[in-house]
């Protein structure tokens, strides 16, 4: 007789729909020399383990890699991690903000951050923040 042909149903993994992917940590500091904030990233892998300097290098712009953004010492913390270097911040800053009035649009002082995270992301592409915060509630004392 004519052989059966077997029918498999496929079970779907729990972990199929999840995309994998790197993260970073990133601080923020103030460069005296430079007086502008600093911005540091250090990676992790899909699996969670530390990113090599070749590794956090492949989620940066290739014009701004080892130019722009340089492993450095961070002033706080032992590992080095990749740093945006600060030469440049308040000129690209202050063109930035220009270019909001002339549209029409006057930043207000506490936006800064925002929109020095949005440069931030023009050099680091793949970024993507969490932009929730806890906020304290009045008199509850509980963020």
């Amino acid at each position: 007789g004519a052989a059966q042909e077997a029918k498999y149903m496929v079970a779907q993994e729990p972990d199929d729909n999840v995309v994998a992917t790197r993260t970073y940590d990133l601080s923020i500091t103030y460069d005296k020399y430079y007086q502008t904030p600093r911005v540091w990233l250090f990676g992790y892998s899909e699996l969670g383990s530390p990113l090599s300097p070749e590794q956090t290098f492949e989620d940066i712009i290739q014009d701004y890699a080892q130019r722009t953004v340089t492993i450095d010492p961070h002033p706080h913390l032992n590992e080095p991690h990749a740093s945006v270097h600060p030469c440049k911040h308040s000129a690209v800053m202050k063109r930035i903000v220009e270019n909001l009035i002339a549209g029409g649009s006057e930043p207000k002082i506490d936006q800064y951050i925002f929109i020095f995270l949005k440069f931030i992301g023009s050099v680091v592409p793949t970024i993507e923040y969490d932009y929730t915060m806890a906020s304290a509630t009045a008199g509850t004392g509980k963020g």
